[in-house]
């Protein structure tokens, strides 16, 4: 065969080849469309379960404006990368909806109509450098211009990217404000004090409360909870009787949400004056929701604190003392918050006051706990009576010891319960108040949220109030209002919202290449420590040998020290070589990583992908003959 025969054959391969791939990409595309293959670690690809139960529930069409400055982050690479995953999830989202859901993108350039329509929206323009505003949020409306927002995108809250827009979605295809019901046995709401006779200022809590949600004040001797609750809230429950906790009891195992703030002992409940105040020091300042907790597998101890050294702020001791770390009164910073919980990833600081520990009692085999807020381990526990009549803080560290255990402040239960009366109503009264039947267990997984802090809810614990021009201005200097607005928020979202995951992070570490970096750097780290300690060695004996010289050769280099200096700079060059060698064949093993993985995807995994369309196609033509 010639030459220019051969250059001919090797063409029409070539033209071959490239007519085979094109077809195959074709094939591709018509046998696959729609069809996902999701083989990242964390799924990060598929949505969950809820919130395709959320979508298929949409009645109304809802409209989603995704705002972002494609053309300002053109020189930002993490921005762009992080934008394109919202993108695919939002478009993933439209896809499962059923036409329900409509997305338009928009880049809103500088000075034009849609910047103005994105400030209007009330979206976040933020600059990175670059000069130009950019935007990077969402805006959604219903069938009733309902308008909710995601003002900026941020990427560190990528795992939890999926919740933040079914959550979006599930609030404009449900309008209505939800119910929440109040039991609180501490003076939360305002209105004139009985005991000083002066108007009560209502707790910034409560204000933030009944701003968002549709609030309902219950007496703490109620026996009912109207069908249309969709959540309860106990506040420092004392002294509830049979058929009120029979009532809780029954709406929890009905699937009602539950929160609940018990404390072993509040300080919120003291009263305003001090002459009163000083009397009820001595009386019962606990709380407890003991015959629920127990059937329900709840562990807590009405008469126990944690103290805890490493999160211990700092209050003013009064009588012209000096400030002092109080051990009961604790600051939990983010180590303490779940990252993983959306009720407390994205919070700075708790602070609490004489808080309690929750566990899963040993002997139950009900729920799960899920801690929210947690102690350091140099934490311990002390009785209630010890802080009742504490003179001075600062003696709580005279005889503190830490148990080394990390305790649970905030937690959240879920799991099957049992119902704490069962065999029925505790009076036949109740039996027959509404014809109810009773429900011994709940059907569904329950959700419950207990926090061992009432003071965490007062204005003192998190918030600073000021008097500007005859308006009272709040400024948050804690995370306890956002926390019980997350809480409620959460369990306020439909079952199918609260069971959405958090995904996993988009940006993926290599972590063989940190694996063999990591070995790299201990083998160069003892390699270089053997080179000083045979310097520290050279050196001794240099010295020996130097101190042994009499006064007349002092300036000479005896022969044992001329060959214990070749010695050294033979050792020196070859350790050196040696360390080079370690971070050659380092940078060798992650290039044969490298080009093994561009083999994976460049050519293994289209192939796969070709031979599994062919193999279909076979079979679909096979069985239509």
């Amino acid at each position: 065969m010639t030459t220019k025969q051969t250059r001919s054959v090797g063409g029409t391969g070539l033209l071959v080849l490239a007519a085979l791939f094109l077809a195959l990409t074709v094939l591709n595309s018509v046998l696959f469309r729609g069809v996902q293959l999701d083989l990242t670690e964390n799924h990060l690809y598929t949505i969950s379960e809820g919130t395709e139960h959320i979508l298929q529930k949409i009645r109304e069409p809802v409209n989603l404006y995704f705002f972002y400055s494609d053309k300002a982050t053109r020189n930002i690479p993490y921005l762009r990368t992080y934008a394109q995953r919202v993108r695919e999830l939002l478009q993933e989202l439209v896809l499962r909806s059923d036409g329900n859901l409509r997305l338009a993108e928009i880049d809103p350039l500088p000075f034009s109509e849609e910047e103005d329509r994105a400030s209007q929206y009330g979206l976040q323009a933020v600059s990175l450098g670059s000069g130009e505003p950019i935007y990077f949020g969402l805006a959604g409306t219903n069938a009733v211009d309902d308008l909710e927002i995601i003002s900026f995108f941020q990427p560190d809250r990528e795992s939890f990217l999926e919740y933040d827009l079914a959550k979006m979605i599930y609030t404009l295809a449900n309008p209505e404000k939800p119910v929440v019901a109040i039991i609180s046995t501490l003076p939360m709401t305002g209105g004139m004090d009985p005991v000083t006779g002066r108007n009560r200022q209502p707790w910034v809590i409560s204000t933030q409360v009944e701003q968002l949600f549709e609030v309902r004040n219950l007496d703490s001797a109620a026996t009912t909870i109207d069908e249309d609750v969709d959540l309860l809230v106990l506040v420092h429950p004392r002294m509830l009787g049979d058929r009120t906790l029979y009532a809780i009891d029954q709406f929890v195992m009905g699937g009602g949400k539950l929160i609940v703030f018990v404390d072993p002992l509040s300080d919120a409940q003291l009263p305003q004056d001090f002459a009163s105040a000083s009397t009820a020091l001595f009386e019962d300042r606990s709380s407890t929701l003991e015959p629920l907790f127990e059937a329900w597998g709840i562990s807590y101890d009405p008469q126990e604190v944690v103290l805890d050294q490493a999160n211990a702020l700092t209050v003013n001791a009064g009588n012209g003392q000096p400030p002092v770390r109080h051990l009961a009164i604790l600051g939990i910073g983010p180590d303490g918050l779940s990252a993983s919980d959306v009720i407390t990833a994205d919070l700075s600081s708790i602070n609490l006051g004489s808080v309690g520990h929750l566990a899963v009692a040993e002997e139950s085999d009900g729920p799960q706990i899920v801690p929210l807020v947690s102690s350091s381990d140099l934490a311990a526990l002390v009785s209630t009576e010890t802080l009742k009549f504490l003179p001075d803080p600062g003696a709580l560290q005279d005889d503190f010891v830490p148990t080394g255990e990390t305790y649970v402040l905030a937690a959240r239960f879920t799991g099957k319960l049992a119902s704490a009366f069962p065999e029925g109503p505790p009076s036949a009264e109740d039996e027959s108040a509404d014809g109810a039947e009773h429900l011994s267990s709940t059907e569904d997984v329950a959700n419950v949220i207990v926090v061992a802090d009432t003071d965490v809810l007062t204005d003192r614990m998190w918030v600073r109030a000021d008097n500007v021009l005859g308006q009272r201005l709040f400024t948050a200097f804690a995370s306890n209002g956002a926390m019980v607005v997350n809480a409620l928020d959460n369990l306020l979202g439909s079952t199918d919202l609260i069971s959405v995951r958090s995904r996993g992070t988009f940006a993926r570490p290599f972590d063989r290449v940190e694996e063999l970096q990591a070995a790299a750097d201990a083998s160069y780290r003892e390699q270089e420590q053997a080179l000083q300690r045979e310097l520290e060695e050279t050196e001794r004996r240099l010295t020996a040998l130097e101190s042994a010289k009499d006064q007349e050769n002092l300036l000479i280099i005896s022969p044992e020290q001329q060959a214990e200096l070749e010695r050294f700079q033979q050792q020196k060059l070859r350790i050196r070589k040696e360390l080079r060698d370690v971070r050659r064949n380092l940078d060798k093993s992650i290039e044969d990583l490298g080009t093994t993985l561009k083999l994976i995807n460049i050519a293994l995994v289209p192939l796969l992908l070709s031979v599994a369309a062919i193999v279909m196609a076979i079979f679909r033509l096979r069985r239509r003959g």
